[in-house]
């Protein structure tokens, strides 16, 4: 089954050889390659006064949908000031518009939330980063691997634990037959548990959803709530986002895209995934946002609003991926680029890409959310996939907003 490699790697434009964005088996929610700011070729053009290039913003969001991104909603802030955009259509078979302020499924992105309620609790002394996880959750790691592998494991990805998609996904068609599937955390937990470690406790970096499925339950544990309760009284609401949420049912509560799912070829043409179940994905991808609320919650992460300086230090607290420009923290990577180094997330899960990034100050940032994934097939080698006009738009964008202007000359 065509599937992306849950590594998050930043690609050159195109893609060097070394850097396999997909294989053939895993899952199907795993999270696209974060785009190298730096090397995505932003037009070179003049800034406003405000730092910000609106008519080159305009232009490389148009751009992208020109080129076969069916929709795309981007928001993008220097200091005070802000720009929001949108291109192309929600919905292919209306022709309804994009609109820069509609909610959108974030996928991995929901990780550093996860992470930031852990580390609130880190913070207040009721969870040990360094205590092993079965001190916690002996009946879900029990034995000798909840001896070993830490919560910090867990947060980084090191803890060697597998991810579950190899389970419950294992067809094309198994798409639609768990759509409205309802998964327990547990059983998810369990089959990433079942499967062939992916190496020993603390050795490397190897990202899996369950790690972040067990982090839930280790919130859950410890606080007596649900996660996604505790989650949004202590880091949403914290925030004072407006319109980032676990979805109740199987439908985005507010104004949203379709969401479109190529899976490189097998859907043409591509299904619409906006109506799902996303309990498959829980504490490690299932909530809902804004590019707009996103751009505030990493501002507030960013500067100390969420975090005590000790927690939000162990956050930045990093491990090497397989690229060296890509570091992975407890729930958020650094990505250094020729203009500056960049924090944030990236997330995808059927029919909605997402990827945030701030720079370290939360002055600089991009929220940008697409409505087709998977859209192109594969190379000769049959698990490389081709990389083509949309992904050198997108790559576009995100350097415009990012690199294209000076940080400093705005008011914090």
């Amino acid at each position: 089954m065509p599937t992306l490699t849950t590594t998050p790697t930043p690609p050159t434009a195109p893609v060097p050889p070394h850097h396999t964005r997909s294989t053939r088996t895993g899952s199907p929610h795993a999270d696209p390659d974060p785009v190298n700011p730096d090397l995505a070729g932003p037009e070179h053009t003049s800034p406003d006064p405000s730092g910000l290039d609106r008519k080159a913003l305009d232009r490389t969001l148009r751009n992208l949908h020109d080129v076969g991104m069916f929709g795309a909603y981007s928001a993008v802030r220097n200091g005070d000031t802000s720009w929001q955009g949108a291109s192309g259509v929600a919905d292919v078979r209306t022709g309804r518009p994009t609109t820069p302020q509609l909610q959108h499924r974030i996928g991995s992105i929901t990780k550093t939330f996860t992470a930031t309620a852990v580390l609130q609790l880190a913070g207040k002394g009721r969870i040990d980063l360094d205590a092993p996880i079965g001190r916690y959750l002996p009946d879900v790691v029990p034995g000798e691997r909840g001896r070993a592998i830490t919560v910090r494991m867990l947060l980084n990805h090191t803890s060697g634990i597998a991810d579950y998609a190899y389970a419950i996904w294992q067809q094309p068609e198994d798409l639609e037959k768990q759509r409205f599937h309802r998964w327990d955390p547990r059983e998810l937990a369990r089959l990433g548990l079942a499967a062939a470690p992916t190496g020993k406790p603390g050795d490397a970096h190897h990202y899996a959803n369950t790690n972040y499925v067990i982090a839930g339950l280790l919130l859950r544990k410890v606080t007596g709530q649900t996660p996604e309760r505790y989650i949004t009284d202590h880091v949403i609401r914290k925030a004072g986002l407006r319109h980032t949420y676990f979805p109740a049912s199987p439908r985005i509560a507010g104004p949203h895209s379709k969401m479109y799912e190529g899976l490189h070829g097998e859907f043409v043409p591509p299904r619409d995934f906006s109506v799902q179940d996303m309990s498959w994905a829980g504490t490690a991808g299932s909530l809902v946002s804004t590019t707009d609320d996103l751009n505030h919650f990493f501002r507030s992460l960013l500067t100390g609003k969420l975090l005590g300086p000790a927690e939000l230090r162990e956050m930045q607290t990093t491990v090497p991926t397989d690229t060296p420009r890509l570091r992975y923290g407890l729930g958020m990577f650094s990505l250094d680029s020729d203009c500056g180094r960049f924090w944030g997330h990236n997330g995808l899960v059927m029919g909605a890409e997402t990827a945030s990034y701030s720079s370290p100050d939360g002055r600089r940032q991009l929220s940008l959310g697409t409505n087709l994934v998977r859209y192109y097939g594969f190379e000769a080698d049959g698990t490389t996939p081709t990389v083509g006009p949309i992904d050198y738009a997108k790559a576009a964008h995100i350097g415009q907003a990012l690199c294209a202007t000076p940080l400093q000359g705005t008011k914090s």
